[in-house]
């Protein structure tokens, strides 16, 4: 009767050792994926007003990878978990009209970077 008690309890701590180990790696995937530089600022015209609507592109140098954000009514948009070790370029458009493009280095170790992208929208 020990014996089946001992093994039970040995089961339930393995079940419980299981559990809580799963949860833990659950807990460092999530900090991984969100973890990484943010990208972040305004799009705004000569007057320094916002340019709702703009589209701000975001391309990794060495990828050649491209990804798009539509600006919000305030100017500002937002690239968030971006990789550390990458090279990125950044511009807005805005209906035919184009900001100079940004880069943001691999060597710049800030984890978030702020740009202010300039439209003249005349």
């Amino acid at each position: 009767m020990n014996l089946r008690r001992l093994l039970k309890t040995a089961l339930i701590t393995v079940c419980v050792l299981v559990t809580v180990s799963a949860g833990v790696n659950a807990a460092a995937d999530k900090k991984d994926a969100t973890s990484g530089r943010l990208l972040f600022g305004k799009v705004l015209d000569r007057e320094d007003n916002p340019v709702p609507n703009a589209v701000v592109y975001l391309t990794n140098v060495r990828t050649r990878a491209v990804k798009t954000y539509i600006v919000s009514q305030g100017g500002t948009y937002r690239f968030p978990a971006l990789s550390t070790g990458v090279d990125y370029e950044v511009y807005a458009q805005y209906n035919g009209h184009k900001s100079d493009t940004k880069s943001v280095s691999q060597f710049d170790d800030r984890s978030q970077v702020y740009i202010v992208l300039k439209i003249d929208t005349r």
